[in-house]
């Protein structure tokens, strides 16, 4: 596992089906540390930026969701983010401690009454970038797929 938060940095730790598992405290500051961290180990790849930068929008998205609506910013609960490329296809998967949310029946922010409001755009853009989005039934779990070739 690696601990990007309180008790400093354990590097590649895995779990039983071969992913990295990142574990941080529930702070906006650590986002940049996870999307580097797993897209450092797509550089075998040798994607273009324009799509680095759309999974790196989307880490940073579905993090900052747990961290802020799934914790409440609450430093004491953890966000867990695993990643794993396999078959060419990156997979990450963000929990939070939090209750959930109703995935099933998010605003669009694409109507008229939705364009000028300054949030609920992360879960829309995250369907939109990455390949397959799915929830767990509460709400607190995120997986997302993105093929790479």
């Amino acid at each position: 596992m690696i601990n990007l938060g309180r008790s400093g940095f354990l590097k590649n730790n895995k779990d039983r089906a071969g992913a990295i598992i990142i574990k941080i405290p529930s702070e906006i500051k650590l986002l940049r540390n996870v999307s580097s961290e797993i897209l450092e180990s797509l550089a075998p790849y040798k994607m273009e930026d324009a799509a680095l930068f759309d999974i790196r929008l989307c880490i940073e998205e579905a993090v900052r969701n747990a961290i802020v609506h799934g914790n409440n910013c609450d430093k004491n609960r953890d966000v867990e983010v695993s990643y794993v490329v396999e078959h060419d296809k990156l997979i990450i998967e963000v929990a939070d401690q939090g209750k959930g949310f109703d995935h099933k029946h998010l605003p669009d922010p694409t109507v008229e009454d939705n364009i000028t409001r300054n949030n609920g755009r992360g879960v829309y853009l995250i369907k939109r970038l990455m390949d397959i989005v799915e929830y767990n039934e509460s709400g607190n779990r995120l997986k997302m797929v993105k093929y790479l070739k």
